[in-house]
């Protein structure tokens, strides 16, 4: 019985770091988002918008760095990219401060926000680890009315980010 133990233990210990390296990698499960003024996916947590999945979990618009959906390039958050849907519009200044709540703090490369395909701001934070809240003042510069926001928080250990649409009336 004991060397039967044996066997079984030392096949074990010779299985493990094999199925380890072969099961899919786990995400965190949460990260961050824009609160203030309400971004799409805060809009769907409150239940301002009927939203799928990304009503659980407004934290967790993941994707590669570099990409321009709201959606994070997420096939499961793809509401988020639907102009249509009737996402609320906040009235906002010239200059306007943005909220990210962050429930995991990533040392961060930058932040950067763009509307209508172009940075309108960018800051950076050199591989800090934020606090639970990040506050950005952002200028809109010359542009008016009713814009889409894409704010961006690019982590600075990963080939990750975490996106953010905003809609916003500029007055």
């Amino acid at each position: 019985m004991h060397a039967k133990r044996k066997t079984a233990l030392a096949v074990g210990a010779m299985l493990a770091p094999v199925l380890a390296l072969s099961l899919p990698a786990s995400s965190a499960s949460a990260h961050g988002y824009i609160s203030n003024p309400p971004s799409r996916q805060a809009q769907c947590a409150a239940g301002t918008v009927s939203c799928g999945a990304i009503t659980y979990e407004p934290q967790s618009v993941e994707g590669p760095k570099g990409l321009t959906s709201c959606s994070g390039g997420n096939s499961g958050f793809a509401e988020l990219d639907d102009d249509s849907k009737g996402w609320a519009v906040t009235s906002v200044n010239r200059s306007q401060q943005f909220e990210w709540k962050l429930t995991a703090r990533h040392s961060t490369s930058t932040w950067q926000y763009f509307v209508g395909g172009e940075k309108i701001a960018e800051f950076d934070d050199g591989g800090a680890q934020p606090g639970a809240t990040v506050t950005h003042q952002v200028d809109f510069g010359n542009k008016t009315g009713q814009q889409k926001v894409l704010a961006v928080w690019n982590i600075a250990d990963t080939a990750n980010a975490f996106y953010a649409c905003i809609d916003v009336n500029v007055g």
